[in-house]
C-alpha cells in the first residue's frame, strides 16, 4: 500500500513524466483559450490523460482514503491543467473508497477548480458516487446550494445528475435546491438547471414538465429551452415554446441536404 507521504509525490512525478511529453503547444494554446483559464496547459488530450490514470491506478491498487486525498491535493496544488484532470480521474476510479467524511475536502477541490471542466467531472462522478452509496450524504447538498461560490452551487445541482438521468436520485430534493436559484443570472447555474431537467425528461418527462410549469414565470430562457428540449410537443406548447425544438429543425435540414448531395 502506498504511504500517504509517497502517494502524492509519486503521482506528481508519474503524471508529469507521462503527460508533458504527450502535449502539443498548439493544443495547449487552444485549450487555454477555450477554457479561459490562467492555468498552465501542456496540450495533452483527454485520451492520454485517462490512459495514464488507468496505468497509475493499476500500479497503485490499494490507495487508502488518506492516499487519495494526498494525491488529489498534491496535483491540485500545481497550476497545470493536466495534473488537476489526472487528480479527478484517480478519484473517479477509486470512488468506491471514498465516504461521506471525505466530502468536505472534495468540495474544497470544487472551490479551487473554478471551471466547468473540473466541476462537471467531480460533482457527478466523484461526489455523486459517494452519495449513491450513502444517501445520508445528501444532507450536505442544501448547504452547498446556499453557498456564496456559484461553482459550489453548481456542484450541488449536478451531484445527482447521473442518478437522476438513470431514473433514480432524489428529484424532490433537487427541485428544492434548484427553485431558489431560478432568479440567478449566472450562466453556469442556469445551464446546470436546464441540463439536469433535460436529462431527467428522457426517462421521466412528467417531472421535468411539472417543474418547468410550476416555475414558468421564473425560469430563464436558457433553462427553459434546455430543460424542455426533449419534452413532447403538447407540453412544449403549454410552456410557450414551439412544438418542435430547434435541434429537430436543424436535423431535418441536415437530412434534406444529405439526400440532395
Amino acid at each position: 500500500m502506498a504511504s500517504r507521504v509517497s502517494a502524492g509525490s509519486d503521482a506528481a512525478r508519474f503524471f508529469t513524466r507521462r503527460l508533458r511529453r504527450e502535449g502539443s503547444a498548439a493544443r495547449a494554446r487552444g485549450e487555454k483559450a477555450y477554457l479561459k483559464s490562467e492555468l498552465q496547459f501542456w496540450g495533452t488530450g483527454q485520451d492520454p490523460i485517462r490512459l495514464a490514470v488507468r496505468e497509475f491506478c493499476d500500479a497503485y491498487r490499494d490507495l487508502s482514503r488518506a492516499d487519495l486525498r494526498e494525491v488529489a491535493e498534491t496535483l491540485y496544488a500545481t497550476d497545470v491543467h493536466e495534473l488537476r484532470a489526472s487528480a479527478i480521474g484517480v478519484l473517479e476510479r477509486n470512488h468506491h473508497t471514498l465516504v461521506d467524511r471525505d466530502l468536505p475536502w472534495l468540495i474544497t477541490l470544487v472551490r479551487k477548480s473554478k471551471s466547468w471542466a473540473y466541476v462537471d467531472w467531480i460533482a457527478p462522478k466523484v461526489i455523486g458516487n459517494v452519495i449513491a452509496r450513502d444517501p445520508r450524504a445528501r444532507r450536505r447538498l442544501p448547504v452547498w446550494a446556499r453557498d456564496e461560490d456559484f461553482w459550489v452551487r453548481r456542484a450541488a445541482l449536478l451531484a445527482e445528475h447521473d442518478a437522476l438521468r438513470a431514473g433514480g436520485g432524489d428529484f424532490a430534493l433537487w427541485s428544492r435546491l434548484a427553485a431558489p436559484m431560478l432568479d440567478e443570472r449566472e450562466f453556469f447555474i442556469r445551464k446546470a438547471i436546464g441540463w439536469v431537467l433535460r436529462e431527467v425528461s428522457k426517462k421521466r418527462p412528467a417531472l421535468s414538465y411539472e417543474f418547468l410549469r410550476k416555475h414558468q414565470d421564473r425560469v430563464s430562457r436558457l433553462s427553459m429551452q434546455e430543460g424542455a428540449k426533449y419534452l413532447p410537443a403538447a407540453e412544449r406548447k403549454a410552456l410557450g415554446l414551439p412544438a418542435a425544438p430547434a435541434w429537430m429543425a436543424r436535423e431535418a435540414k441536415r437530412k434534406v441536404a444529405s439526400r440532395r448531395s
